[in-house]
């Protein structure tokens, strides 16, 4: 069994051959190795839980801790609403993971992730689509900009989306929340 070393900051950096590399940008690496000797192991055209199976085992194997189909609220008017939003991982409460078995990433998947990342608070997320021949090209890294102001709740989406992302979101999250009242 690997032991664990007390987790450090999010702010915390350590020097590797004279370069300052961050915690998250160390555990995105590891993360990365993992899906990429997963996807070398099983190749394309699985299925999403396979590849969210088979990613849980390679994590653990690194000794990092993980949660999977993390429920994730949204506050609405002070009322706390379940809309079915889930994300598919959270690494080391630090990393939200994205898994996709799609032809090909679209714009909706980087704003569903930069959704996630700005619900839960989370600064990095990775989006994975494990249907490409080589899973280099089916990965996307995203950080959450958007900067909350102290004290204030999270009421914007980031900057890197448009109006017309941020209707298109709007709705679909409307419509999970009546789908999941009614």
């Amino acid at each position: 069994m690997i032991e664990k070393s007390k987790p450090e900051s999010a702010e915390t950096a350590e020097v590797i051959s004279g370069s300052r590399v961050s915690r998250l940008d160390r555990l995105t690496e590891q993360i990365i190795g993992a899906a990429i000797e997963v996807h070398r192991n099983t190749g394309p055209g699985l299925m999403e839980s396979v590849y969210e199976e088979c990613l849980c085992y390679e994590l653990s194997q690194l000794g990092l801790s993980f949660q999977r189909q993390v429920h994730l609220p949204i506050s609405y008017k002070g009322i706390k609403l379940d809309c079915g939003f889930k994300m598919d991982l959270l690494v080391e409460d630090s990393i939200v993971l994205e898994l996709k078995t799609v032809d090909q990433l679209l714009p909706i998947h980087s704003a569903q992730l930069l959704t996630y990342l700005k619900l839960s608070g989370k600064k990095v997320g990775l989006l994975l689509n494990f249907n490409e021949p080589i899973l280099k090209k089916g990965l996307k890294r995203l950080v959450n900009h958007f900067k909350e102001p102290s004290g204030a709740p999270v009421t914007s989406a980031p900057s890197a989306l448009s109006g017309f992302d941020l209707l298109i979101i709007f709705f679909l999250t409307l419509r999970l929340c009546v789908s999941a009242v009614t």
